[in-house]
């Protein structure tokens, strides 16, 4: 399939936006809550990236869809902060991996450590949950599925080199 990354990334935001619909909230020691969901997200972003690789500058338009099917599958108010975060931290995510002429595995841990702390603080923001401890969460729960993928990458680019 010569699409895949694209269609498995569009899957993605609308599964993770749904999960934030139903998933209940957990309460955090300092009393904030925080989605759980979270810790999905980061692989959204790694996803983007290898999305991009197959369709260029047109993953926007991928995200877009998303976001649009999103907003018919999950809660509406969580579809709209939800794209609201995603389209800002994802330009973000796209202009670190655009522009940056590092591997492939170096541009996945850049765009990842930006993208995912706005994201965090635009989310939590919007549905009114915002704290520093929420932040901290959900950017660290996200950070965890792209180091994954980056260590998992580097090790590649490293055997072929």
């Amino acid at each position: 399939m010569r699409f895949k990354f694209t269609a498995l990334y569009i899957a993605l935001i609308v599964a993770v936006n749904y999960a934030f619909s139903v998933v209940p909230l957990i309460e955090l020691p300092d009393g904030t809550m925080w989605p759980p969901v979270a810790l999905a997200v980061g692989f959204v972003f790694v996803v983007r990236d290898f999305a991009q690789r197959e369709i260029g500058h047109k993953v926007l338009l991928a995200m877009l869809v998303g976001v649009a099917i999103s907003y018919f599958m999950a809660n509406p108010f969580v579809a709209t902060a939800s794209a609201a975060a995603f389209l800002i931290s994802e330009l973000v995510d796209w202009a670190v991996y655009t522009y940056t002429k590092r591997p492939l595995s170096q541009r996945i841990l850049f765009s990842s450590l930006l993208g995912a702390p706005v994201d965090s603080a635009i989310f939590l923001g919007l549905l009114s949950l915002l704290s520093p401890a929420g932040i901290l969460a959900m950017t660290a729960s996200k950070l965890f599925g792209a180091l994954l993928v980056w260590w998992i990458i580097r090790r590649r680019e490293q055997t072929l080199a």
